[in-house]
């Protein structure tokens, strides 16, 4: 430090100080402001690229959440036609089965109406055929009892003992 005091020249430190000053200032007018600008311009697009980023980060988070709320309304979507269909199955099932009893029972009404009305039918059938035989066997009887006059008396006798009087 000491050779440079004693080395020291005040005209040549003049013109370095008027040089500097001089450097400086043709910084400040021509070279300081588009560099400032430039890193003005710079933070400012760096600042618009974090907004950016921040902005497409939320609206991922809106879409993610705007899908998760579209699958849950799907899925409850889904749930509920499901059950709507279980819900039709069984009703179809179930008038289905009324509508089998319905006609079973409809079928089973008339199936004892036709037996019956057969069953009357051969009923009548029967005593007619048991009418016309007792008095085909009567009209044979009382033909050969009725051929001899004492065996016609007999018979007489015999019915009016059978007779009670009242």
């Amino acid at each position: 430090m000491g050779k440079l005091l004693e080395e020291f020249s005040l005209g040549l430190f003049f013109w370095q100080l008027l040089l500097f000053v001089l450097l400086l200032f043709l910084l400040h007018r021509f070279a300081w402001k588009p560099i400032l600008k430039a890193v003005s311009d710079r933070e400012e697009g760096i600042k618009d690229a974090l907004k950016a980023a921040e902005d497409a980060k939320k609206e991922m988070q809106n879409v993610t959440a705007d899908s998760e709320k579209l699958l849950k309304e799907a899925r409850a979507e889904r749930e509920t036609m499901l059950k709507e269909a279980r819900e039709i199955k069984e009703k179809m099932i179930s008038d289905a089965k009324e509508q089998a009893q319905s006609e079973g029972d409809k079928m089973l009404k008339q199936a004892q109406a036709a037996i019956e009305a057969e069953k009357k039918a051969a009923v009548a059938d029967i005593k007619e055929q048991v009418a016309t035989l007792s008095v085909d066997i009567a009209e044979k009887v009382l033909k050969g009892e009725l051929s001899d006059k004492k065996k016609q008396l007999k018979v007489v006798e015999d019915m009016l003992g059978d007779i009670k009087l009242n």
